[in-house]
């Protein structure tokens, strides 16, 4: 296992001090009810309230530390390489609507933290999307002109201005940074002025259509006309998106680095494995913020080397201190690296919205993706539907579910502090031992289609290696597409 320093932790959920909201305990009459209070779902409800609507928002944790809120969170139209891309793939007119859409998104971003005074450390920045290697410059210029016909200011620079050699960067000026967590409390703070209600600690267990929508937690109920599940990867959808998407992660690590910092703009590599890299202030000073290269959610089994090759690269590359914070974030990915957001089965369950697969990008397309569900249920035209049009075609073989990686044959081979996968009799038990060396099971069957999990042993969790749900290690819920923990045993080992 490899070693690396810092806390578990996010920079920026575990220093919020946010607003707090009380669970559901009471049933509900609503317009709309939005499940998620992440990017998508807080920036639906905001627009649905602009326009005179009325919206609860129900959230399983809290408000600005899920997916949103531990992002590197870059307020940029710079995706990487994308619009070259989408030309080549899709074509002129859709590669436009998804620079349009997210031009869009990125500046309601700005328009609202003016509007709602938001103290989110909002920050003008240049974008790079730099390389190492001199034969890729050819790539840069294509897309350099692929984004100029849509109106986004870039050009090629010899070099980023980084403390390290590089052959190249496409460079975006006028984007910006931010803090995600304290925006999303921003918003959610909007949310409530204008007459909004948000349950926080209000897990959904059932959505069924009983004529309406019908939203169950443990101890409440909302019935809507509509509803917004905007919860990373849908919990339940008309059309499963399972298939459609591939669950991913990422490790993220935070340095102490001294004034003035060594690098002052946002940054990221395009060959992989890829590096991104931004600056960020606390109450001690600044720090470093690095993002290693994405892998497959639960189909890692040792996430620790994951990090300690991110730090070993950070070290030999940039002046950095101590290590601050380390953290896995998921998203998850589509063929076409368009999102899909929209309604699924408009005949069969109309008024039912979905908003997945943000392929890493879903401050700026998030955004747009909000205002557009927004704009369905208030009745007002919208051009980007057929973009995030989730019925879009997709590849049969582009998700790819995997097995466990923390199967082990015996229990004296789990470490304190570690878990792993046992085979006890037709079930296979997660067992976790804690530093003290006592043993915990769980059920490893995943509560969403029963996939056998795999032990994450740098945030630990247990993670599904199929559909990306994510587990504490006492068996509770993170991130869906699971509704249940995962069950307690009592087995004899």
């Amino acid at each position: 296992m490899g070693r690396f320093s810092g806390k578990s932790g996010c920079c920026w959920t575990e220093q919020l001090e946010s607003a707090s909201y009380a669970p559901l305990h009471e049933v509900i009459e609503v317009e709309t009810v939005i499940v998620g209070a992440g990017i998508v779902g807080l920036t639906s409800a905001l627009k649905l309230l602009e326009a005179g609507r009325q919206v609860v928002v129900v959230e399983a944790l809290e408000v600005g530390k899920q997916v949103t809120g531990r992002s590197s969170a870059k307020i940029t139209t710079q995706h990487r390489l994308i619009y070259n891309e989408l030309i080549e793939n899709l074509g002129l007119e859709r590669a436009r609507e998804y620079a349009v859409a997210n031009l869009a998104g990125v500046e309601a971003i700005k328009s609202w933290i003016a509007e709602h005074e938001i103290a989110c450390e909002l920050e003008a920045k240049t974008a790079y999307a730099y390389t190492l290697n001199r034969s890729v410059r050819a790539h840069l210029e294509q897309e350099a002109a692929a984004a100029q016909k849509f109106g986004i200011t870039a050009d090629v620079v010899e070099w980023a201005p980084l403390p390290f050699r590089t052959a190249g960067a496409l460079r975006f000026p006028n984007q910006a940074q931010f803090n995600p967590a304290r925006y999303l409390d921003g918003l959610a703070r909007a949310v409530k002025a204008l007459g909004g209600r948000i349950y926080e600690n209000s897990r959904v267990r059932q959505i069924e259509n009983e004529g309406c929508w019908c939203v169950v937690t443990d101890s409440g109920k909302v019935q809507a006309r509509n509803i917004v599940v905007a919860t990373n990867i849908p919990i339940k959808s008309p059309v499963g998106m399972a298939n459609r998407t591939q669950p991913r992660s990422h490790a993220a690590m935070t340095f102490r680095i001294e004034d003035p910092p060594p690098i002052k703009d946002m940054f990221i590599s395009v060959e992989e494995p890829s590096h991104s890299l931004r600056i960020g202030r606390d109450r001690t000073g600044y720090f470093l913020l690095a993002l290693g290269p994405r892998f497959s959610t639960g189909q890692d089994g040792d996430v620790a080397a994951i990090f300690a090759e991110l730090e070993d690269w950070v070290r030999r590359n940039l002046p950095v201190g101590d290590g601050l914070w380390h953290w896995c974030n998921e998203d998850y990915d589509t063929a076409d690296r368009i999102p899909y957001a929209g309604q699924p089965d408009h005949e069969n369950a109309s008024g039912f919205y979905i908003a997945t697969g943000f392929n890493g990008w879903g401050i700026s397309n998030g955004t747009a993706v909000g205002m557009m569900i927004a704009d369905c249920i208030a009745g007002r035209p919208n051009s980007w539907l057929s973009l995030y049009d989730p019925l879009r075609p997709f590849p049969n073989d582009f998700h790819e579910s995997g097995k466990s990686q923390s199967t082990v044959s015996r229990v004296d081979q789990i470490g304190r502090g570690e878990g792993g996968v046992l085979c006890v009799g037709d079930h296979d038990i997660a067992v976790r031992r804690d530093l003290n060396g006592t043993l915990h099971t769980l059920s490893a069957a995943c509560t969403h289609k029963g996939c056998p999990v795999t032990w994450n042993n740098a945030d630990h969790t247990w993670d599904c290696p199929c559909h990306g749900s994510i587990f504490a290690a006492d068996g509770s819920v993170i991130h869906g597409p699971a509704r249940a923990p995962l069950p307690k045993v009592d087995v004899d080992l």
